[in-house]
């Protein structure tokens, strides 16, 4: 069994001004570069969707279901995983996941907790539904920038890891 000749990746921006047009997504792109440099570095290619929707969990909650079900292969979310009234991403995701992964964004609120404290209130998370990776990041760029240079070099082997592909060099 081999990973797929292309890997699909959706990116869902969560902000209700950007999706009124009020300002551009900012955020979706930059993951969406560090996405391409990434499988480029690696000879692979990639197919990648961006979304930008509202807050709203029910939009969330669907559009999730819907990459699922076409068999996307790895979904990204930005904004939404704060504290603040408005943030419900890992409210919603959470219960849809399989299995959760903790240790990633566990290590990525430490380590950009130790300099700067308010990472530590992320709500993060990262798992799988079905076949699917998901990792909930924060909405700046500036997050998903270090969130992607952490998440980024296990996204191969975790993929390997849901579709039974044994990589483990003993």
């Amino acid at each position: 069994m081999t990973l797929p000749d292309k890997i699909r990746v959706a990116v869902i921006t969560l902000s209700d001004r950007a999706s009124r047009g009020e300002y551009n997504d900012l955020s979706g792109p930059a993951v969406t570069e560090m996405i391409r440099e990434f499988f480029d570095a690696k000879s692979m290619n990639t197919e990648i969707e961006i979304v930008v929707i509202p807050d709203d969990p029910a939009q969330l909650r669907s559009l999730i279901s819907n990459f699922c079900d076409i068999g996307i292969e790895v979904l990204f979310t930005t904004g939404g995983t704060g504290i603040g009234p408005r943030d419900f991403t890992p409210d919603v995701v959470k219960p849809m996941l399989d299995k959760e992964i903790p240790g990633v964004m566990e290590m990525i609120r430490v380590k950009y907790g130790m300099n700067k404290p308010s990472a530590l209130v992320s709500r993060s998370i990262a798992g799988v539904i079905a076949k699917t990776l998901i990792y909930c990041m924060p909405g700046s760029v500036k997050a998903v920038r270090e969130y992607c240079i952490e998440i980024l070099p296990t996204v191969l082997h975790s993929l390997k890891m849901i579709n039974g592909i044994d990589d483990h060099n003993c």
